[in-house]
């Protein structure tokens, strides 16, 4: 259907609606009718429930062009005041303004209570289309809501740096493909979490600079004859720049895209510490336990406290890393196509509030937590988790190469698994047969130095290099961890207030005008 016939369609439903359907609005040989049921069941009906969460972002846009044009003298004062009277009436959302399918996308369904409310209503969309509200409006959202996906991921990484200085000297077998590796502690351990945050959080703010470009003032694709400050706009918008170039500030699929690989990086980083605590808190592992509030009781089995909140992480994350999918291959179509609006103008929102809600509860879980330290501390004791650190303190000690003392390591391992006997069982004996069947002669390594090689704290107050499980780089890290987080923390702090500043300044500036 023509634009303008389309238009004029769209306006017969709000006044008649579908009941008049078959009805003749026109008279001739090419007769216009109303929008077919099926089209209003469907794609109306998807386009107008997906852009419900754009609402407040798009009265903003509204308000924020009406104000651009009464300063540049297009709309006349009288005009421009009963349209943002309406405007800011429609901006606290009343209870009248009931959207629906029938009266087209909320755009319309706006236009249509506006025009309802006041005679001005046909300036609204002067230089522009209708687009134009709705990807500014989408813009303002994902910004609120990358926003709030920060304050979360920072709530999380709070948290994790907490508890690792809290568990900084508890000592547990790290683990490699679930299988004990090496000494470490259980702070080392929740402290390498921290790390991928932060760079989540660095990757979060650089898509928040780059969706902070304002489109609005673009006309349709190529600017408008109307004068149209963009600056002004992105100014009473809070926005820090503009997108140049008008068409590509119109139809950018990279934007979207981005924000979902963003999400599920973050997303994927929270799952993996969700994945081990999962396998941490089985019975066969038994090392960490969570809080009654983040579990969930069976209904059959009454001996079974299941972690939930582990699982919805993860299957939230499995459902984005989808969605990542299909908000990718909606971009991709040929330039100026509306697939991508259409349907990722609801999806990307839902995703970030979706992932604001996993990083609320993934910090909830790490702070509401306990580790079974005796458990760990024994299951390493009674363990092989320092055969490389015994390795290691041959070739130190006697200067033999690393390969040759990981095979007379890996034979006194074997042997003793064989008789089931523990690392700390094995004697410097039990190593010199080892070293005699490969080397063919004696290893000289001390018994002092022997013992202390099979000494986990030992083990991990050696590990001094940077990035060391060791007190001192850890500490460090902690330190580094700290300040890191800090600095994301007033950018979070300082650019919500420099938002929510221009949205008042813009409520303010429309008041003034309403009464001028």
């Amino acid at each position: 259907m023509h634009y303008a016939t389309f238009r004029y369609a769209s306006l017969w439903l709000m006044q008649g609606g579908l009941a008049m359907h078959n009805s003749v609005l026109g008279v001739g040989s090419r007769l216009a009718t109303g929008p077919a049921v099926e089209l209003v069941q469907t794609a109306f009906a998807r386009e107008l429930a997906d852009q419900l969460a754009l609402f407040k972002g798009m009265n903003l846009a509204d308000l924020a062009h009406t104000v651009m044009l009464i300063e540049a003298g297009v709309i006349p004062s009288a005009d421009g005041a009963s349209l943002l009277r309406a405007l800011l009436d429609l901006d606290e959302y009343p209870t009248d303004f009931i959207p629906t399918p029938e009266s087209g996308d909320l755009y319309t369904n706006r236009e249509a209570w506006l025009a309802a409310r006041t005679p001005s209503v046909g300036w609204l969309g002067a230089g522009r289309a209708r687009r134009e509200s709705t990807t500014t409006g989408y813009r303002i959202i994902v910004r609120s809501r990358l926003l709030a996906f920060a304050s979360a991921l920072i709530m999380a990484g709070t948290a994790l740096i907490e508890r690792a200085d809290e568990y900084r000297s508890t000592l547990m077998a790290d683990y490699t493909y679930l299988q004990p590796a090496q000494p470490t502690t259980f702070g080392h351990y929740l402290l390498g979490f921290a790390y991928p945050l932060l760079r989540d959080l660095e990757r979060l703010q650089a898509l928040y600079t780059r969706n902070n470009c304002s489109p609005a003032g673009c006309g349709s694709v190529n600017g408008s004859r109307l004068p149209q400050d963009r600056n002004r706009l992105a100014e009473l918008l809070g926005f820090d720049g503009l997108a140049q170039h008008a068409r590509d500030a119109m139809w950018q699929p990279d934007g979207p895209i981005e924000t979902m690989s963003v999400v599920i990086t973050a997303l994927v980083n929270l799952d993996r510490l969700a994945e081990d605590l999962q396998i941490f808190a089985t019975a066969e592992f038994d090392l960490v336990e969570l809080a009654e509030r983040h579990s969930r009781a069976s209904v059959i089995m009454p001996q079974k406290k299941n972690p939930y909140a582990l699982a919805y992480v993860r299957g939230a994350t499995n459902e984005l890393i989808g969605m990542q999918t299909s908000v990718a291959a909606l971009g991709r179509t040929p330039s100026g196509q509306v697939d991508n609006r259409v349907f990722i103008y609801g999806d990307v929102p839902r995703a970030l509030e979706a992932a604001t809600g996993v990083a609320t509860l993934m910090s909830g879980v790490i702070t509401g937590l306990s580790f079974n330290a005796p458990v760990a501390a024994a299951r390493l004791a009674n363990g092989f988790a320092t055969a490389t650190d015994l390795a290691e303190t041959i070739t130190l000690e006697t200067g033999l190469d690393f390969r040759t003392a990981h095979r007379i390591v890996g034979k006194l391992v074997r042997e003793a698994t064989q008789v089931n006997r523990t690392m700390r069982e094995c004697t410097t004996a039990d190593l010199a047969t080892a070293a005699q069947e490969i080397l063919n002669r004696p290893l000289h390594l001390s018994e002092a130095a022997f013992v202390q090689a099979l000494d986990p704290g030992a083990a991990v107050a050696a590990r001094q290099g940077i990035g060391g499980a060791a007190p001192e780089p850890l500490s460090a890290m902690l330190t580094e961890c700290r300040a890191s987080l800090g600095n994301y923390t007033s950018w979070h702090k300082k650019t919500a207030e420099r938002t929510n500043a221009a949205e008042e300044a813009l409520l303010l500036r429309a008041r003034q005008l309403c009464w001028t």
